[in-house]
């Protein structure tokens, strides 16, 4: 293992993507309609390891502004590492829907979070644009899915304002944060549209993205899989609350047409996801070397399940229940497999690489 000196050094955002797959996998386990008494134990133990490592890496990267500090904003001028900012709210909204679902009892600081959950993506959202617009170069063949990273930070914090929101009474404070949380949720899906369109374009001129990032393409599955699953929450609260407010057939027609858009933002999952399954496949030919790009592979791939296990509960749809239970299941021993990798790698040292202080110790 490397010195600790030097995994502060070289410690970066990218492993804030452990925080969002491991949290979603926790809330797949406790969402499943088959649930046992094992797998609720077991999302409970994943939601705590996973509050431990969230605090674990904001201390270790807030040591690197700390003692590390010119190097540590090299990253504004990276053009890879900066997106992966997003990975920092979208960890964190993973332990607010896991404090909502297993101590409700601590609802009160459950808001609080996601208060500041939405201050920092939102601050993501618009602000790594920026970066890219003023102090980044780009160019469309170089360009990848972690594009959609930090744009995709609102609809997370929105569909868990969603699980919140079916915690609160119903009353003028819950319907403004109903409101908001479909804000959220547009200026951060339809961004992220366009930005698969730009993702479409590159694939088409310039083929398939290296070997190094094909794991990447999955990403592609997250806004589509959080913007159904932000739908489905946001309309299925949305009758009870605006009742309250004397709207009540908007709210029915939230609830319908978030059911209805869900279907047809599965559907645009499922090809995105048959493209990620022949990037993965072709390069695997050659071989794929281990990095934490690979957790890219499960935060898309649970939200898009969860979608698919809340439409199934809402419509009763059988089939399309076992479909997201087996689903699920793939998905926990693809995380149990990438857990493993990453760990072997934290023991070797292998995994803790700085792409920003690499360029500029270069340029120096």
């Amino acid at each position: 293992m490397q010195q600790p000196q030097q995994l502060i050094r070289h410690f970066t955002p990218n492993w804030f993507t452990v925080n969002m797959g491991t949290g979603v996998v926790a809330l797949l386990l406790s969402a499943s309609p088959l649930m046992t008494a094992f797998c609720e134990e077991l999302a409970r133990i994943l939601w705590l390891a996973n509050i431990v490592l969230f605090i674990l890496f904001v201390v270790l990267y807030s040591l690197r502004w700390l003692f590390y500090f010119h190097e540590a904003k090299q990253i504004f001028q990276h053009s890879s590492m900066a997106f992966f900012f997003g990975a920092i709210p979208m960890g964190l909204a993973t332990i607010i829907n896991g404090l909502v679902k297993f101590m409700p009892q601590h609802l009160d600081l459950a808001e609080f979070l996601w208060g500041v959950d939405v201050v920092l993506a939102v601050t993501v959202a618009v602000g790594v644009p920026m970066l890219m617009f003023v102090y980044q170069q780009h160019q469309l063949k170089t360009m990848t899915a972690i594009w959609l990273l930090p744009i995709v930070t609102a609809e997370v914090v929105a569909s868990s304002g969603g699980v919140l929101l079916a915690h609160l009474p119903a009353s003028q404070a819950a319907m403004n944060l109903l409101f908001g949380c479909y804000v959220l949720w547009g200026m951060s899906v339809l961004p992220a549209f366009a930005v698969l369109t730009i993702l479409l374009l590159r694939l088409a001129l310039h083929r398939l993205p290296e070997a190094q990032m094909a794991m990447s393409v999955c990403l592609a599955l997250g806004p589509i899989g959080t913007g159904a699953l932000a739908l489905l929450l946001l309309g299925q609260q949305a009758p009870r609350i605006l009742a309250a407010c004397h709207l009540v057939e908007l709210g029915n027609l939230m609830h319908y047409a978030g059911i209805w858009i869900s279907f047809i933002l599965l559907g645009f999952g499922l090809w995105w996801f048959a493209i990620a399954l022949f990037t993965i496949y072709k390069h695997s030919r050659t071989g794929l070397s281990f990095n934490l790009g690979w957790w890219g592979l499960t935060f898309p791939l649970g939200v898009f399940d969860l979608a698919i296990l809340n439409l199934a509960q809402q419509i009763q749809s059988q089939a399309l229940l076992y479909i997201g239970f087996s689903f699920a299941g793939c998905i926990v021993l693809l995380w149990a497999m990438v857990m493993v990798k990453t760990i072997q790698g934290v023991y070797r040292g292998s995994l803790f690489f700085s792409p920003c202080l690499m360029s500029m110790l270069e340029k120096a």
